[in-house]
């Protein structure tokens, strides 16, 4: 099992930058792939990235390529997601998401979530 914890959401201007930090538990971590989510007011959770168990291989949605970068660092259990360039449509809660299964993650079936971060873009 793995706990999931996210920090570093607030409110900033568009065009501005955040980065978020996902801490995980559990000795496990490197075991897992691990992505980021995000649902605003009114709409479904949606896939914003995903990074492989060895952090090589990276996967983003349309909607944030170019301006979002994930990674991680396992010794430290912890994965991140540091967003330039926001706009107001990246307002939302974002959670992060772990699965030993990258395709299960991608699509949102992943065993793990975190409690989720407000992340509020101002125009």
């Amino acid at each position: 099992q793995v706990q999931l914890v996210e920090s570093g959401g607030g409110l900033v201007q568009a065009g501005g930058s955040l980065r978020l930090v996902c801490a995980a538990s559990g000795r496990t971590f490197k075991t897992y792939a691990m992505g980021w989510f995000r649902q605003a007011p009114g709409k479904e959770r949606e896939f914003v990235a995903a990074i492989t168990r060895s952090g090589i291989g990276t996967y983003y949605a349309d909607s944030v390529k170019g301006r979002f970068t994930i990674s991680r660092d396992n010794a430290n259990n912890a994965v991140y997601l540091q967003m330039n360039s926001l706009k107001s449509e990246d307002t939302a809660v974002y959670y992060c998401a772990a699965d030993d299964d990258i395709s299960k993650l991608r699509r949102g079936q992943n065993l793990y979530w975190g409690q989720g971060t407000q992340v509020t873009v101002s125009s």
